[in-house]
C-alpha cells in the first residue's frame, strides 16, 4: 500500500513572533495538549493534526498539516478564531471560500423508533456516515427553525465558519453515536418537555434532510480502572463507552428503571436516585491508571469536579461535563 499523504495548508499572520507565540502556548495549555519547541518554530499537536508557527521577518508562517482535508479546515478555522481575538490577522494562501464548513455532512433521516418509554433512536443515512464514532463519540445534529429551510455554515474568506443568524439561526445540541455502518449513524434521545430536538423527532419523516457535524468531544477513556456516573442525559455516552472498554468499569445511572433497556441486565450497571452520593460511596480505584466519567446536570458536575479534586485525582484522571443546565447542551 502506498502511503497516506498528509493533507497541508500555509498562511501569515501578522504579528510579531513573540506575541504569536505566547498566544499558541496558553492555547496548549488551556486545551492540555502536546506542544513541541524547536530552533525553528513552535508546533501544537491536536485531532492527529499540527500547528507549526514559524518566524520570518517581521511576520509568522503558519503550516498546518492534518490526515483529512476536513482537519485542515478545522484547524484554519480554529486558528483564525484564536489570533483574532487577540487582534492579529491571518491571510490563508487557500481557503474554500463558500463550502460547507468542516465537518458537515447532509443526511436523510431514515426513521425514529421507540427504545425505552423516555428514548427514540433515529437513524440518518450518507456516504459520510462511517468518519462519525471514529475516534470521538459525539457530533452535533444541526436544527433549522421550523418552518423555514435550512442555512447552513459556510467557509468565509478569512477561514472562519459563518453560522447563520436571526430568524435563521440553527439550534445545535451534542448526541452521542449510539451504532453505525457505513452508511448510517444511529443516536438516542431523551424525550423530555421544552426541548426543539424532541420536537424536531415528533416531526421529522423518512428522506428528511438533516446536518450533522463532527465528530467531535472525547472517546471512551484508556484507563484500566473506570468509573462513569451519569443521568439520563448520559445514557447514551455511557451505554457506548460500556461497549468499547474491556477493563475494569463500573456504572451508576440516574434514571428510570424502565430506560435502563439492555443495561438493566449489565452486571457492570447500578441505577441509583443520586448520583453525587453514589460517587462519595463508590470504590474508584487506587493508583495512577484509572479515570472518573460524571455527566449532568451543570450543578452536579461542578460539585462532582470538587469531590474529584478533594479525593486526591488529577485533572487527568477524571471527567466532570455539564450535559444540561447551560446553552447549547444535550438536549
Amino acid at each position: 500500500m502506498f502511503p497516506v499523504r498528509p493533507h497541508r495548508s500555509t498562511g501569515i499572520l501578522s504579528s510579531a513572533s513573540g506575541a504569536a507565540l505566547a498566544i499558541l502556548r496558553a492555547r496548549a495549555t488551556e486545551w492540555e495538549v502536546e506542544l513541541a519547541e524547536t530552533p525553528g518554530g513552535l508546533t501544537m499537536h491536536v485531532w492527529g493534526s499540527s500547528l507549526t508557527l514559524i518566524p520570518d521577518g517581521s511576520a509568522v508562517r503558519i503550516e498546518l498539516s492534518a490526515p483529512e482535508a476536513r482537519l485542515i479546515g478545522v484547524l484554519q478555522d480554529s486558528a483564525t478564531e484564536l489570533f483574532e481575538s487577540h487582534g492579529l490577522g491571518i491571510h490563508w494562501d487557500n481557503v474554500d471560500v463558500g463550502a460547507l464548513t468542516p465537518g458537515l455532512a447532509l443526511m436523510r433521516v431514515v426513521g425514529v423508533t421507540p427504545r425505552t418509554p423516555r428514548f427514540v433512536r433515529v437513524r440518518l443515512q450518507g456516504e459520510q456516515a462511517a468518519r462519525f464514532g471514529q475516534g470521538s463519540l459525539h457530533f452535533r445534529l444541526l436544527i433549522p427553525p421550523q418552518g423555514r429551510p435550512p442555512q447552513w455554515p459556510r467557509v468565509a474568506a478569512n477561514g472562519r465558519t459563518v453560522w447563520p443568524e436571526g430568524a435563521d439561526a440553527l439550534h445545535r445540541p451534542v448526541y452521542t453515536v449510539a451504532d453505525q455502518a457505513a452508511d448510517w449513524v444511529d443516536f438516542d434521545i431523551f424525550r423530555h418537555a421544552d426541548s426543539p430536538t424532541c420536537d424536531w423527532a415528533c416531526q421529522v419523516r423518512p428522506g428528511d434532510q438533516a446536518g450533522i457535524i463532527g465528530p467531535g468531544g472525547g472517546w471512551c477513556p484508556e484507563a484500566a480502572t473506570l468509573r462513569l456516573f451519569g443521568d439520563e442525559t448520559a445514557l447514551p455516552a455511557i451505554a457506548r463507552m460500556l461497549a468499547l472498554t474491556r477493563g475494569d468499569v463500573r456504572a451508576w445511572l440516574r434514571c428510570a428503571p424502565e430506560d435502563l433497556g439492555d443495561l438493566a441486565n449489565d452486571p457492570r450497571v447500578s441505577r441509583c436516585d443520586d448520583l453525587l452520593a453514589a460517587l462519595d460511596g463508590a470504590n474508584l480505584g487506587t493508583g495512577e491508571d484509572r479515570h472518573v466519567w460524571f455527566a449532568g446536570h451543570a450543578q452536579a458536575a461542578r460539585q462532582a469536579r470538587q469531590s474529584l479534586v478533594q479525593a486526591g485525582l488529577t485533572r487527568r484522571q477524571f471527567t466532570a461535563a455539564a450535559y444540561w443546565g447551560q446553552p447549547d447542551s444535550r438536549a
